[in-house]
């Protein structure tokens, strides 16, 4: 149905500021998406405030993690009294009576930011500046640093997404059988001898070696479940830097079933690297079974990444769906054939973690290492871990077993 010109202003309006919300929110909704969005509402006829979600959300919503932000953007946007009953009104003669308020849900931080944000700018100009005294107070840095991934803002989000890119292992070496010539070190009694021949047998000019070394391929297996979306979204960027700088890493993501991204995160840009990723999955955000990824590993793809003493990241809160000894059984071929398998929780964020779960109880005596990984310094730490700058974490205390 056709509206009026100055009913179509105020769609188009409301349409438009509500786009902006979006975008600085974290979803990205560009000039044409607007467009699309007007003549569709203006098209569809919407009769209540179901059929309004459901329009736009069409329209602006292209990836499963925007379904949340554009949720809470629109319960906020539309929530001021009047408002989205004066929008039914120019394209029904009825408006429906308005619905109870729905419960505050998740990236409620995000979408309030994204409507404080014009607000602060608009303030600015009029309220006074204020200096204030920060000797004694924590900078923002430090803050991020130890901040819970799921408690960051957008601003924040992007910020530890270009930390998470630039963290590398330099020391990350492991010494070899093979050798190889060297300055210094054990004689090499053949490159001797050869030398010595050389120069007529008068000049013995020792020639030495020594043990080669190599970094030690990385595979990390993480799980994308509901529980763990948000902190496997944010560890791909560490994980897209690190095949950025070296070859042999191999990521595999898995929540009911196992899925070889090695190849999307080879993209130069880690935008497209994710979203290539988010394209050749199925099933994320959905449930768990980490008994029938971990054997789908050990069947088809362990012999052909598992060579070379590799150090294996297994990323998961332990929360299996279906536990039972084949778990067990899996896990503890896993960890026989790697050189070292570090378990990264983000559960152990909480001080008073214990492991009560069936899942977590059958992984943990299969490990080398238990490590949180819900935080900037969670990362660094198991970066420094992982070149020998540290030394490693206790990986089974007492009161977890």
């Amino acid at each position: 149905m056709s509206a009026s010109p100055e009913a179509r202003s105020r769609i188009t309006d409301n349409i438009v500021y509500f786009a902006r919300t979006l975008r600085k929110a974290g979803i990205p909704v560009g000039p044409a998406s607007v467009v699309d969005a007007v003549n569709a509402v203006e098209v569809s006829g919407i009769e209540s405030r179901d059929d309004l979600y459901w329009t736009l959300h069409a329209v602006f919503v292209r990836k499963r993690e925007h379904r949340v932000l554009f949720d809470e953007a629109f319960r906020i946007y539309w929530q001021s009294r009047g408002l989205i009953e004066k929008m039914l009104a120019i394209l029904s003669p009825v408006a429906p009576p308005r619905g109870e308020p729905q419960k505050p849900k998740a990236g409620q931080t995000r979408v309030s930011q994204a409507f404080q944000a014009a607000r602060e700018r608009a303030s600015q100009e009029t309220v006074p500046e204020i200096e204030v005294e920060a000797k004694f107070t924590v900078s923002g840095k430090e803050l991020l640093q130890t901040k819970d991934f799921a408690q960051m803002t957008a601003e924040e989000i992007a910020e530890a997404k270009w930390a998470l890119r630039t963290m590398t292992m330099p020391q990350d070496r492991i010494r070899l059988r093979r050798l190889k010539t060297a300055a210094r070190g054990r004689i090499d009694p053949r490159r001797t001898l050869r030398a010595s021949m050389r120069a007529g047998g008068d000049i013995i000019d020792l020639k030495f070696r020594k043990s080669d070394e190599k970094r030690p391929p990385l595979i990390a297996l993480c799980d994308i479940s509901g529980s763990m979306s948000q902190y496997s979204r944010l560890l791909l960027h560490f994980l897209h830097g690190l095949t950025a700088e070296r070859r042999d890493v191999h990521t595999f993501l898995f929540g009911t079933r196992l899925t070889n991204v090695t190849r999307q995160l080879r993209m130069k840009d880690p935008d497209e690297a994710l979203e290539a990723c988010s394209d050749g999955v199925r099933d994320w955000s959905g449930g768990t079974r980490i008994a029938s990824a971990l054997h789908d590993f050990n069947r088809h793809w362990s012999r052909r990444v598992l060579s070379g003493q590799p150090t294996v990241l297994l990323i998961t809160d332990g929360l299996e769906r279906d536990t039972d000894e084949d778990l067990e059984r899996e896990m503890d071929r896993l960890h026989r054939s790697c050189r070292r398998l570090i378990w990264l929780n983000p559960l152990l964020r909480f001080e008073g973690f214990e492991a009560k779960a069936k899942g977590i109880r059958a992984m943990l005596p299969h490990v080398d290492e238990f490590r949180s990984v819900h935080s900037l310094d969670a990362v660094s730490d198991l970066v420094d871990a992982l070149s020998g700058a540290r030394p490693p974490a206790a990986s089974k205390p007492r009161n977890w077993l």
